[in-house]
């Protein structure tokens, strides 16, 4: 697929061809479901918790007397339907880890790319650089590329002029290519990179076709 060169300013300074190993992989949506759930559920740290009723500081004695009130015997001010007392049946701490295989993983993210590919989603410059943190210069060019769509900025390696100036938008991200990852590819209208980082993402993404059909392969293995 051959798209344009854009400037800081939007102005096509020439042509490129994307890999077809990376940009035109075959689009697998369960894998790249499958990815982005492994992501969200090993961001949670699993430390939630709530006290039972054998925690619960509360009075050791008797409510009331057993007989003769007429109400529901209770032995314990510690009872779940008691205001202060313990809860029952409540979320206690817990490890939500998944593991997937790094193939896979970098097969969802070349489905993803294809599919910002497909789309028209994918914006190559040919170079990124700041002279220093200025959020409103980030803001211009950002403004000239993607307009009011969100953007995930591609860096080949740290730039911190870029990522300061990109920090206090809520629609750009500024990420570096090797920690390209499922969640911000997807959580993001527009993807924006320069040359430099399309390179970096080649080197790591760009494999043989068998690997994408292990992977596909994978998944179906543990569908079955």
């Amino acid at each position: 697929m051959e798209v344009s060169v854009l400037n800081t300013s939007g102005q096509e300074v020439g042509r490129i061809e994307l890999p077809a190993s990376v940009f035109a992989a075959k689009v697998n949506r369960g894998l790249m479901h499958q990815a982005l759930v492994y992501q969200l559920v090993n961001a949670r740290r699993g430390t939630h918790k709530t006290k039972t009723r054998a925690e619960v500081n509360r009075t050791t004695a008797k409510v009331y007397k057993q007989k003769g009130t007429g109400r529901a015997r209770h032995g314990s001010k510690k009872a779940p339907i008691f205001v202060g007392g313990g809860v029952a049946h409540g979320p206690r701490p817990r490890d939500y880890t998944k593991r997937m295989p790094r193939k896979m993983r970098r097969a969802a993210l070349r489905s993803a790319l294809t599919v910002k590919a497909g789309d028209g989603n994918i914006v190559v410059l040919d170079d990124l650089q700041l002279a220093m943190p200025k959020t409103k210069d980030m803001v211009a060019i950002m403004n000239q590329l993607v307009g009011a769509q969100s953007a995930l900025v591609l860096l080949p390696d740290q730039n911190v002029n870029v990522e300061l100036s990109a920090r206090n938008l809520t629609q750009v991200k500024a990420l570096r290519a090797h920690y390209l990852n499922i969640r911000d590819l997807l959580g993001h209208d527009k993807l924006v990179m320069p040359l430099s980082a399309l390179k970096v993402l080649s080197s790591f993404l760009a494999i043989e076709q068998e690997d994408d059909a292990a992977a596909t392969e994978s998944l179906a293995a543990e569908e079955a």
